[in-house]
């Protein structure tokens, strides 16, 4: 399976492990879900370590931590219906491509890109993510 270059709104079926569940001592996450990469930058020795953080169907406890997805991008992204939300506070990073990539079900040929946010909601995404990172509010959960 080919991979996609991994550049900031491509979103991307992984295996997302949570904040509370690294704290848990889990080390794989316990459902494939999509995440949107929101920062790939060159690694120290080669390759790009990836930023991504996780969509999911709960609505947040604290609003101002993410952002809804509209329904109009998701039929995009190729997602289901049910409302979405990317989540600000937290991220998982690693180096591309990790073994923690997860194809599409059913895709044909595999893939593990539903494609990409769009410019606006991308700039969106990242300026939250960006305030939150400098008030220091951001968990990250470093993967391999």
């Amino acid at each position: 399976m080919a991979f996609p270059e991994p550049v900031p709104g491509l979103v991307i079926r992984y295996s997302y492990v949570w904040w509370r569940e690294s704290k848990w001592g889990q080390e794989e996450g316990l459902k494939d879900r999509p995440c949107a990469v929101v920062l790939a930058a060159p690694a120290a020795a080669d390759g790009t370590q990836v930023y991504v953080l996780p969509i999911t169907h709960l609505r947040p406890a604290v609003p101002a931590l993410a952002i809804e997805i509209p329904l109009k991008v998701k039929r995009h992204l190729k997602l289901d219906d049910s409302p979405s939300w990317v989540v600000l506070d937290e991220i998982n990073d690693f180096r591309w491509p990790g073994p923690d990539l997860r194809p599409i079900p059913s895709s044909r040929p595999p893939t593990i890109e539903y494609g990409h946010l769009p410019p606006r909601m991308l700039d969106d995404v990242r300026e939250a993510f960006l305030a939150l990172a400098r008030a220091r509010r951001i968990k990250r959960v470093p993967r391999t």
